[in-house]
């Protein structure tokens, strides 16, 4: 990398992040844990210090800390949310070096070779590290060293720096499970009499290769610097903002649109190469007096065909007030959902997506929240046979698996005069005469007994779909065990 320079690596453990990330926004003195059910069973995932004056530890079932720790407070982790606070800490440990990439769930790894100087020295870099680690309510342990995996170890086992040159001398006196081993072969090396890095590293290798196999060397030539080990960087993700500054002002509707329409076409082709599509576009408007002014357009579903998207910002850019002129616009998609390509059928037909469009010119005045759709469920139960879901975020699914019609309306039961098991000839409902034409029937539905339901306690019912003589179609049910004649609802 540098002609002369010894490779200097930088390893940074964070042993508390889940609970530390925690405890950030909600901090307390007392015994902390995060609890990860594994297996059917509660377990500690994650604690704080004071937990760990208490006796606690990882994986320690959570009934047993509590009888341990009476006063332990609790919270259950969220691993996705720590991955995504690791991977931020990433990106801020750029500042030190351009070479930063993951080690496991709670580490980073630094290629710090040729940039130690511009913080002072290893020494002063770490000290760096430290204090805003500190500062940010975090929990950090380094090492520094020649390689990856004495960084590696010295975080973990010894938290030092490593003078460069001999990394034995620095590793000897460590554990073997500081060559990052598996614990099945930690335990089998130090039943052996291995239980040091040095011991490790005078033992005859070929007894060693036919009885561990090669990875138990290669992680120590690793560590030693006899074998190399590369690091990584993750690559910043994507980001999917454009601009354009204009030469004169603009003020006008259709120049607007236009320049929109041009940072459209190219953001939607940063869209296509990552296959992926925007929900929720952000254009910003400056004006000449530096005044900012923005118009959101939140999609139904992932986009970027730049001729669907342009025609649904109009409404919003209408109601902008251009002031003296625009002199730059800003297109940024703030919220994005993977979109791969779809093979093309020569039955496609050209009203596919229309549905998407309408819901999302209809979200732009009510909100797509308020735009709902029915969805089956795996219910028999008539109150429970469907869903409502928003139908920005939900997918239409096929219709209902029933034996017999549902009505489209449904409605709490409503009491009508009646006798007997089958429906009354005549019979008042909402103020309304009626009279029986057509009676199909009965189809008998039994409660849910396994579900707590005050309607349906009643019993089973026998429903009948009943046809009126003033044209009136109802669906009516009948209760043997309290007997009387109830209106479910009605068919259009």
């Amino acid at each position: 990398m540098f002609d002369g320079m010894p490779r200097r690596i930088v390893s940074l453990w964070f042993p508390r992040l889940a609970s530390d990330r925690v405890l950030r926004q909600h901090p307390t003195d007392a015994p902390f844990a995060l609890t990860l059910k594994q297996n059917n069973l509660n377990r500690i995932y994650c604690l704080n210090r004071e937990a760990m004056r208490q006796g606690l530890h990882r994986g320690m079932p959570y009934s047993d800390a509590r009888a341990f720790c009476p006063d332990l407070k609790s919270h259950p982790a969220e691993p996705r949310k720590d991955r995504d606070f690791l991977h931020v800490l990433r990106r801020w440990a750029t500042r030190y070096c351009p070479w930063v990439g993951v080690e496991g769930e709670d580490g980073l790894v630094l290629d710090v070779t040729g940039s130690v100087h511009l913080f002072g020295g290893e020494d002063a870099m770490i000290a760096d590290v430290r204090h805003r680690m500190v500062r940010a309510g975090l929990s950090v342990q380094a090492g520094v060293g020649d390689t990856r995996g004495a960084a590696w170890a010295l975080a973990r086992y010894g938290e030092g720096l490593a003078p460069p040159g001999d990394m034995l001398a620095a590793l000897k006196a460590l554990p073997v499970s500081a060559l990052r081993l598996s614990d099945e072969m930690s335990v089998a090396l130090q039943r052996l009499g291995l239980r040091r890095i040095e011991d490790l590293a005078k033992a005859p290798r070929a007894p060693l290769t036919r009885r561990f196999g090669p990875d138990l060397l290669l992680r120590l030539d690793q560590a030693l610097g006899a074998q190399p080990e590369g690091i990584t960087p993750l690559a910043d993700p994507p980001h999917y903002g454009v601009r354009m500054t204009l030469p004169d002002p603009i003020g006008l509707l259709p120049d607007v649109m236009q320049g929109v329409e041009r940072l459209l076409t190219k953001l939607c082709a940063k869209l296509k190469a990552q296959d992926a599509g925007a929900r929720v576009l952000c254009v910003t408007l400056r004006r000449v007096d530096q005044d900012c002014q923005q118009v959101e357009l939140r999609l139904a579903r992932p986009l970027r065909d730049p001729h669907r998207i342009l025609p649904m910002f109009e409404r919003g850019l209408a109601e902008i007030d251009a002031g003296f002129g625009i002199d730059q616009l800003r297109l940024e998609a703030t919220r994005v959902e993977p979109l791969p390509a779809q093979q093309v059928s020569h039955v496609t037909t050209r009203d596919k997506g229309r549905l998407d469009d309408l819901i999302t010119r209809l979200g732009t005045r009510i909100g797509l929240e308020n735009i709902h759709r029915f969805l089956p469920a795996d219910s028999h139960i008539p109150e429970r046979s469907f869903l409502i879901a928003p139908a920005a975020y939900s997918a239409p699914e096929s219709g209902w698996d029933f034996n017999q019609p549902r009505p489209v309306c449904l409605f709490s039961p409503e009491p009508v005069a009646g006798t007997g098991p089958y429906p009354p000839e005549r019979f008042r409902w909402r103020r309304m005469s009626l009279t029986t034409g057509r009676a199909t029937g009965p189809e008998r539905i039994a409660p849910e007994w396994w579900l707590e339901d005050e309607n349906w306690r009643s019993g089973v019912r026998d429903y009948w779909r009943v046809e009126t003589v003033q044209g009136r179609r109802l669906w009516l049910f009948y209760t043997p065990q309290n007997p009387g004649w109830f209106v479910h609802g009605e068919f259009a």
